[in-house]
């Protein structure tokens, strides 16, 4: 799978307030994809800082990609469970949203995610996911 179908995805399959999250696939292989969550002021907190909302909905869209691209194409799935550690705070900065699919079995998938501000080494947050596969 292309970005620019994972960018496909995004648009025919996503709420619009997730759409105005502004994602764009960065990236996408057999067993992970990477999505940009671009800055904004709209989706930073008291402070100055990104959302930790904002963080989370990027990690569960991105890990829709992500198997998607592993599937070849979107199937009609559902998050089961979403955890989130969130390890410091980023402003001013895009947030690189990278998926690593560790296990992909017939009905249930498990993935990590791993979110870092653009030009750094050092993650903002972490994420693990669990998906149901319904397609």
């Amino acid at each position: 799978m292309t970005p620019e179908e994972g960018d496909a995805i995004l648009r025919d399959n996503f709420a619009p307030w997730i759409l105005d999250l502004g994602l764009t696939t960065v990236e996408t292989g057999p067993r992970h994809a990477v999505l940009r969550l671009p800055w904004s002021d709209r989706l930073a907190r008291e402070g100055g800082g990104l959302s930790g909302q904002a963080m989370m909905a990027a990690a569960d869209t991105a890990t829709v990609i992500a198997l998607s691209s592993a599937r070849g194409g979107f199937v009609p799935m559902t998050t089961v469970q979403q955890s989130t550690t969130f390890q410091r705070p980023v402003t001013g900065k895009d947030l690189l949203v990278t998926v690593e699919i560790t296990k992909l079995g017939r009905t249930l998938a498990f993935c990590d995610v791993t979110l870092t501000p653009d030009g750094s080494t050092e993650p903002a947050a972490r994420a693990s996911t669990v998906y149901a596969m319904l397609g």
